[in-house]
């Protein structure tokens, strides 16, 4: 016996939604509806809300409700340094060591051929943009130690070279293939400040 149709289009559509299996979705579609409707009208009235409130910055890409985003309208932010991460999760996880006080540039990814992810489709075109058009004297990568990002990073760190500006690696105190987002807030703040320069 298959599950009555609106059900089965919930568990389908929670299966969408990234490292959610079967079982899980299964799990999550139950759950929902065995919550009170107005509690499952709150939760779609925030989703939507979500969504229509919340944009890529138009200067570092992070995602935020303001455009410019909070970090870069800061002034007491630390202008001339740039932190490279992959996603917006990234740039919260560096955010709670409260040890970094420069700007951000969210590229939305990493580069990943396998999975058809190119240069074009990530936000390295808008990095130079920025180096070429104001005063950065710093470029930290901080992307995770994994192949996309390691080749991510070996790619910018190629483009950057002719600016003759400093080009550093966080230092990393986790384990090869893993996510910044899982990090704890002091083995990030030891990586931030821990980053070596990056040689020829």
């Amino acid at each position: 016996m298959e599950y009555t149709k609106p059900l089965a289009q919930l568990i389908e559509f929670f299966q969408k939604f990234p490292g959610i299996g079967p079982k899980s979705a299964q799990r999550m579609a139950f759950h929902l509806l065995k919550m009170p409707l107005s509690e499952v009208q709150r939760f779609s009235k925030i989703l939507v809300e979500a969504k229509e409130n919340i944009h890529y910055c138009n200067i570092c890409f992070n995602m935020s409700a303001s455009n410019p985003c909070e970090i870069c309208s800061d002034d007491r932010r630390d202008k001339t340094v740039i932190c490279v991460v992959a996603e917006t999760k990234d740039l919260i996880a560096i955010e709670k060591t409260r040890e970094y006080k420069g700007l951000y540039h969210v590229l939305q990814g990493t580069l990943s051929p396998l999975d058809g992810i190119g240069v074009e489709d990530i936000r390295i075109k808008e990095l130079l943009t920025r180096v070429t058009d104001e005063n950065i004297k710093e470029i930290i990568l901080a992307l995770s130690p994994s192949v996309e990002g390691e080749a991510t990073s070996m790619y910018i760190t190629k483009l950057l070279k002719p600016f003759k500006i400093k080009i550093s690696r966080i230092a990393f105190g986790l384990p090869i293939g893993s996510d910044l987002e899982f990090a704890d807030e002091i083995t990030l703040a030891k990586a931030i400040e821990g980053r070596r320069i990056i040689e020829d």
